[in-house]
C-alpha cells in the first residue's frame, strides 16, 4: 500500500531524528577526546552538549514514531522524562563549564591547539544547517510544533558551532590566552538557556500536530 503524503513526511522526520542522534553521538565522542587531549574547554563543553542533544533527540524520535500511528496532542511520560533529563544535564554542563573556566583561569591553563575544534565546528555548521532547514520544511508541512521546535533546537546547535569556530579561529591566529575560556562561557550560556527550554517543554504537555491518519 503506497504511503500518503503525511506518512512520507513523518518517515522523513524520523530519518532526520535518527541522523541527528547518530551525528551528535559521533561528534560528542570526537569533541570530548580532542577537548581533553588538547586542553580545550570550549571543545570539551561542545562535545558534552552533543551527548545531551542525543537524549533530547531520543525524545523527539519517540514522538515522531507515535505520530505515525495516532494523533499526538500531548507528550507522554517518556518524552517528559527525556526533557527533564535533558534540562538537568544542560544545567550540570553550565555549572561545569563556568567552574572549569574559573579553574583554568586561576591555573593559567591554555589549549595546546584549537585546530580540531576548527575542523569539528566547520563540519557541524554545515551539518546542522542542512538538518535545520529540512526539519523546518517537514515541520511546517505537517503543521507540527514539535518538529519545528526540534528544528529550533538544531538552530541552537548551529549557534554553538559558530561560537566554537570563532574561539578556535581566534586562538589559532591570535593566540589570545583567554579566548577559549570566553568560548566555553558562551557555550555555557546557551546550554543554560537550552536547559530552561527543556523544563518549560516538560511542563507544557500540549503538542500541536496537524497530522491526520486514515
Amino acid at each position: 500500500m503506497p504511503l500518503n503524503y503525511n506518512d512520507k513526511l513523518l518517515k522523513t522526520a524520523l530519518i532526520l531524528s535518527f541522523i541527528t542522534i547518530g551525528y551528535n553521538f559521533i561528534e560528542g565522542g570526537v569533541s570530548i577526546f580532542f577537548g581533553l587531549t588538547d586542553n580545550t574547554l570550549a571543545l570539551l563543553g561542545f562535545g558534552i552538549d552533543s551527548f545531551v542533544e542525543v537524549v533530547s533527540g531520543l525524545g523527539i524520535a519517540h514522538m515522531v514514531l507515535r505520530m505515525k500511528y495516532s494523533s499526538v496532542e500531548s507528550r507522554d511520560e517518556f518524552e517528559k522524562f527525556a526533557l527533564k533529563i535533558t534540562g538537568i544535564c544542560f544545567y550540570i554542563l553550565t555549572f561545569g563549564l563556568v567552574t572549569g573556566s574559573i579553574l583554568n583561569l586561576i591555573q593559567n591553563v591554555k589549549p595546546d591547539t584549537t585546530f580540531p575544534g576548527f575542523v569539528i565546528a566547520i563540519i557541524s555548521i554545515s551539518s546542522m544547517y542542512i538538518l535545520m532547514k529540512y526539519k523546518l520544511r517537514v515541520g511546517k508541512a505537517l503543521n507540527s510544533d514539535a518538529i519545528i521546535a526540534d528544528a529550533n533546537c538544531t538552530r541552537t546547535c548551529f549557534n554553538l558551532s559558530i561560537i566554537l569556530l570563532a574561539s578556535s579561529l581566534i586562538y589559532m591566529f591570535a593566540k589570545i590566552v583567554y579566548i577559549d575560556l570566553i568560548g566555553s562561557l558562551g557555550i555555557a550560556f546557551l546550554s543554560f538557556r537550552e536547559g530552561q527550554e527543556a523544563f518549560e517543554k516538560a511542563k507544557n504537555e500540549s503538542v500541536s500536530c496537524g497530522c491526520e491518519h486514515d
